[in-house]
Order: C-alpha cells, then sequence, then structure tokens
C-alpha cells in the first residue's frame, strides 16, 4: 500500500466512525485528501481502534515525518553550553522532549487544522496520543492546573517524549502570579524530563501567541528559570529553545548572546 492508498484507508476509516459524515465525498486533490484526513484526526473524540488502522496509520505519519526533515541536535546551534536556538517546526526534531503548549482539557486541539502547536504535535503523534492524555485525565480526574507538566510517549513523532505543560492566561495587565506560574511551567517540565532521564529538551514560546504573554518578558523568564534549575540540581539536560517567529529568535539571540 503506498501513501495515497494509506491516506484513503484512513480517511474511509474514520468517516465510518461518524454517521454524520459518511456521505462525505473524499476528494481527488492529494493536498485536499492531506486536509481532510487532518480534520478528522482533529475532531476525533480519545478512543481506542482497531490495530490495522493504527499499523497502516504509523507507517503513513513516520513516512509523511520523515519527509518534512529529521532535525537533530548536531543542526542547531549551541549558543551556550548545553543550550540551543533552533527555529522551526518543533514535530521535526529527534531530541529527548519536545513541549507542547497545552490547555488544561490536556486531550489537544480540537479545531480542525488549526496552526497552533497543540494541534501540529497531536496530528503528527497521530491518535494515540489524545487517547493517552486523555487516560491520564481520567485518572488524575480534574483538569490540569497552570504551571505543572505531564509526560507521554511521542508516538510517532522523532521526538522520544512530548511534555505537556499549561501556561498562564494573560488577560490585561501582566502580573506577578503570571510570571511565576510561567516559570512553574519551565520548572515542571525539566523536573519531569530529568525524572524520565531525558537528555535533551525542546522548548516551544509557552504561553505567548493566543495565551497573550508579552514575548520578551516570557523569553526573559524561561532563560532564567532554565539557568536556575541547572545550576540547583545540577541537570546536565541540553536545552533547545525552539521559536517559530524571527522576533522570538532575535530575543533569545540578545538574552543568550
Amino acid at each position: 500500500m503506498n501513501q495515497n492508498e494509506k491516506r484513503v484507508f484512513l480517511i474511509k476509516r474514520l468517516l465510518k466512525e461518524q454517521p454524520g459524515f459518511s456521505n462525505m465525498q473524499i476528494p481527488i486533490d492529494t493536498d485536499e485528501q492531506k486536509t481532510m484526513l487532518r480534520s478528522l484526526m482533529n475532531v476525533r473524540m480519545p478512543g481506542i481502534i482497531d490495530d490495522e488502522f493504527i499499523s497502516i496509520q504509523d507507517e503513513y505519519l513516520q513516512q509523511v515525518n520523515a519527509g518534512k526533515g529529521v532535525v537533530t541536535l548536531s543542526d542547531m546551534e549551541e549558543i551556550q553550553p548545553d543550550v540551543y536556538i533552533w527555529k522551526g517546526d518543533i514535530t521535526r526534531l529527534k531530541v529527548g522532549a519536545i513541549v507542547n503548549a497545552a490547555n488544561s482539557g490536556m486531550t489537544g486541539c480540537y479545531q480542525p487544522c488549526h496552526n497552533c502547536i497543540d494541534n501540529c504535535i497531536h496530528t503528527y503523534a497521530g491518535i494515540q496520543l489524545r487517547l493517552k492524555c486523555s487516560q491520564i485525565m481520567k485518572e488524575q480526574g480534574y483538569e490540569e492546573p497552570t504551571g505543572q507538566a505531564k509526560i507521554t510517549p511521542a508516538y510517532n513523532l522523532p521526538c522520544d517524549y512530548v511534555i505537556h505543560t499549561v501556561g498562564p492566561i494573560v488577560q490585561g495587565k501582566l502580573t506577578k502570579k503570571h510570571e511565576e506560574l510561567l516559570a512553574s511551567c519551565y520548572r515542571s517540565c525539566l523536573g519531569i524530563a530529568d525524572e524520565n532521564r531525558v537528555e535533551s529538551i525542546a522548548f516551544c514560546c509557552i504561553s505567548t501567541g493566543v495565551f497573550m504573554f508579552p514575548n520578551e518578558r516570557a523569553a526573559e523568564i524561561a532563560v532564567k528559570t532554565i539557568k536556575e534549575y541547572k545550576e540547583k540540581t545540577g541537570s546536565s539536560i541540553k536545552v533547545i529553545f525552539n521559536v517559530f517567529k524571527d522576533l522570538d529568535e532575535e530575543i533569545y539571540r540578545e538574552l543568550l548572546r
């Protein structure tokens, strides 16, 4: 089965799960099919599915992820000892763990093809990630508090783990509490990474963007918290500041120069 056949199989299987979608036509265009598959994965509620689907999905996603180009530490700029900056898609990184800026529900973004990091990570990891997160949350019994972290396998992503953290949402004036909670996100992620013997961790710009934390102050807190953590604990974990915007890259380069 080639990639086109796998994609059509996955679409048909996901459509069959949803009675309301049963009469939807699968487009001929490859890009439209990719959009349809991603949308169906995004809106699917957490749940078990048959082994055949998982096997074909995994083969499909692993080839998709390989096609995007896998990035390792040797491809990144080490701007300080054990501290790196890399700009681009975090789902391409073959590192110990990548950090997902999650929401308090912790099961991913359900908006079809939304360009947030939560959506991208869940899309390219596969549907197992949402189910795993749902199981963790059911066992916990309440929404994830801001500033804490959970770790899961990365499934079809090139990294080993995904560490999920809920950053503070800034509505109005930035407060000391917002800053303390953001620092807690970084400490929690580093702590759970070290507990699981993760050797390298890539942080996204937690709470910036739609969570409205000012970019420069967020970066200052990130750098300060990571330096303090490493000094206090003696951790040898390698830290990657993964940025997506030119603005964030400039801010981190200035802070770490």
